[in-house]
């Protein structure tokens, strides 16, 4: 896979539209049909900008995934927001990757890169590194943060990240892969039991 090229630095306006237009692109039509001339005229630059700054297309749909997925790893901040508890925090985190992984656009792009990876498994790799493996790297740093801090008693933070996100996604997500409609009030169960189980397998205090 290419790496973005040392052209000229792109103002923040433009790398900002050229993101909005490939997400919008990437997310509704997939990225077998997404051109970067495409991109380009959606977002008012030239296409040499765009090469430029990202290489090439697998270079943009990372980039355009990275800014996606960053809106959910904004969360895993190591601030704690007005002294809030451990079980306040996996709250926020199982409620915003809830919310995140259930929007309609993103069980569609899902959907879209599970096809295309059967054709291009370089798509599929891509979508998992500028993704979910960095959602959860993020989480897994946030809880070696608690762990230092004697909050939490875990062996295995990489792991443990993982079982708390597949306990708040639940069947919900393999669901609503399949068409059926999101339950909200499902989906906060399945949440605030899954903060129960975590608090009461790792929680020190």
């Amino acid at each position: 896979m290419s790496t973005p090229r040392q052209g000229r630095p792109v103002d923040l306006a433009k790398q900002e539209a050229i993101l909005d237009a490939a997400v919008r692109s990437f997310f509704d039509h997939g990225f077998a049909a997404t051109s970067i001339e495409q991109v380009a005229a959606e977002a008012g630059v030239s296409k040499v900008t765009i090469y430029n700054q990202f290489g090439d297309k697998h270079g943009l749909f990372t980039a355009a995934v990275e800014a996606e997925c960053g809106r959910l790893r904004d969360h895993f901040t190591l601030e704690l927001e007005g002294g809030a508890s451990i079980r306040d925090r996996l709250l926020a985190i199982g409620a915003a990757m809830s919310a995140f992984l259930s929007r309609p656009e993103m069980v569609q792009f899902e959907r879209r890169i599970a096809a295309e990876t059967e054709r291009e498994p370089a798509i599929g790799r891509a979508f998992l590194a500028a993704g979910p493996h960095r959602m959860k790297q993020s989480f897994k740093e946030l809880l070696d943060v608690m762990k230092a801090a004697g909050e939490v008693s875990i062996d295995d933070t990489d792991l443990a990240a993982e079982q708390f996100a597949a306990m708040c996604k639940g069947m919900g997500d393999l669901e609503r892969r399949f068409g059926m409609p999101r339950d909200e009030v499902r989906d906060r169960e399945r949440i605030e039991s899954a903060v129960e189980v975590f608090c009461r397998a790792y929680v020190t205090a």
